[in-house]
């Protein structure tokens, strides 16, 4: 009996060594800009062409009910940094040029990008940060990155066609010839359009990989793309720009129609090209790639374009800036050969903050406490008890000041606009559309709710429900 407990013990050393000793994954996630919920192939889109996409859910694991930070992009961002819900990130809207530092990080937050950094991972952000300016305690490589190359100022970002990107807080002067629109500096549309800045960054994103091939790497690919130029729109009616039309030039659709489907289909066209290089480096099995989007799906292309015209948000309702749910949830998809089991989809509630909890456990680190993140690696590998969250929260600053709670995963209480509105109660379980109102059928889920829009939260100093900034349009 000694000798088979000696061996049992012996067995458990030898795999908790084994354990210890494996190679770090490399992760890598990309992110869309202004994705609908609806507008993979995947996840039911019938028009636009995804093949590329369709391909990594096919060879990994989709989930079907995972929630972006927020229903615009900066504190969408944040959350996604930070592990904290928007009751407690930093960055809890689009405050523009006119108070940047409500849309900046500090020295005193501590991002998923420095924890992975400490851990000894290679991190690289390439496309739109949108989290601090040049020279600012928000900026890039003060928040975990050894390495950026894009914008760093998400209105400039609106310009696919821009005068300029950033590299380690260096100026990289591209070919275009852009006109000016607004006060941001770099803000416009151009009228010599030579350079795509997703390509640009797509080219990055795949020397990035080639640099730090033999160690474990983060690599942040934050596209702009499907986002609309809203400059151009206002200006010339038609903010999605992409370099050609690709399949969709003979389609009989307005142009602004034509450039979005088009720049999807561009972004997955970058995806593909991507895989196809971690196969020829020998890293596809040594390599967790995500991919999602930071909200809702848009209708600023221009007034010839309407997100409906591709079902953008699937069964959902509103698009971004609603937070219904067709403004916060979010394809999400993850592929690791040999770790995530082919053509899993999943039905576990998750958002973007529970990336920090999710990497660190992956790379061995040790996040920050008092997180509002809880691990995925239970789902993504099949193994052991996935942690469920009580309740998902959320507060948005456009028009008012609104706020949702998603309780016990399926009942999703919103209150728009004002502190003394009446909380809305949808059950996603039976309708995912959140139609009808059920808050007369169940006082004590509201009431629960109530009590989360005050518990859940506290204020910061440039963001106070009782006292909400002029939140900016991005």
């Amino acid at each position: 009996m000694r000798s088979c407990l000696t061996a049992l013990l012996s067995l458990v050393i030898v795999a908790s060594s084994a354990l210890a000793q494996a190679p770090k994954p490399n992760i890598i996630l990309i992110l869309a800009d202004d994705l609908g919920y609806g507008e993979l192939g995947s996840y039911g889109q019938k028009i636009i062409r995804t093949p590329h996409l369709d391909r990594l859910a096919a060879e990994g694991m989709r989930f079907t009910q995972f929630y972006a930070g927020n229903t615009v992009c900066a504190p969408s961002r944040s959350v996604l940094m930070t592990g904290l819900h928007m009751g407690h990130t930093r960055v809890r809207g689009n405050a523009g040029g006119r108070n940047m530092e409500a849309q900046s990080l500090r020295t005193g937050d501590i991002t998923v990008a420095r924890v992975l950094q400490q851990t000894g991972y290679a991190t690289g952000l390439v496309g739109k940060w949108g989290l601090g300016e040049l020279n600012s305690e928000g900026e890039p490589r003060k928040q975990g990155f050894d390495y950026y190359f894009g914008f760093l100022n998400q209105t400039h970002a609106h310009n696919h066609f821009p005068g300029y990107l950033w590299r380690n807080g260096e100026k990289v002067p591209l070919p275009n010839v852009v006109t000016a629109v607004g006060d941001t500096e770099g803000a416009g549309y151009a009228t010599k359009r030579v350079v795509y800045a997703d390509d640009l960054c797509a080219e990055d994103s795949r020397a990035f990989i080639e640099r730090n091939r033999d160690k474990p790497f983060f690599l942040f690919v934050s596209l702009v793309t499907p986002h609309a130029n809203n400059e151009r729109s206002r200006v010339l009616g038609d903010g999605n720009e992409v370099p050609d039309y690709g399949d969709y030039a003979n389609q009989p659709w307005k142009d602004s129609v034509k450039g979005h489907a088009a720049m999807i289909s561009r972004l997955d066209r970058d995806v593909g090209r991507l895989m196809a290089q971690l196969k020829e480096l020998n890293l596809d099995e040594r390599t967790i790639v995500f991919f999602s989007s930071d909200n809702g799906p848009h209708r600023e292309g221009g007034p010839d374009y309407e997100p409906e015209f591709f079902t953008a948000s699937g069964p959902l309702r509103g698009i971004k800036r609603s937070l219904t749910d067709g403004g916060i949830r979010v394809p999400f998809l993850a592929r690791w050969p040999g770790k995530i089991k082919a053509g899993a989809v999943s039905d576990h509630v998750g958002y973007f903050g529970d990336m920090m909890a999710t990497w660190s456990e992956l790379a061995g680190g040790r996040p920050p406490a008092k997180l509002d993140s809880i691990s995925l690696v239970p789902t993504l590998l099949g193994r052991g008890r996935q942690e469920k969250h009580e309740y998902l929260y959320w507060e948005f600053y456009e028009q008012g000041v609104s706020q949702a709670v998603l309780l016990d995963g399926h009942w999703k209480a919103i209150r728009l606009k004002t502190l003394t509105a009446p909380i809305e109660l949808y059950d996603l379980s039976s309708n995912l559309a959140e139609k009808p109102d059920v808050a007369a059928q169940h006082p004590d889920l509201v009431r629960r709710a109530a009590e989360l829009f005050k518990s859940a939260r506290f204020d910061n100093e440039h963001w106070k429900l009782t006292a909400a900034p002029a939140a900016a349009k991005k």
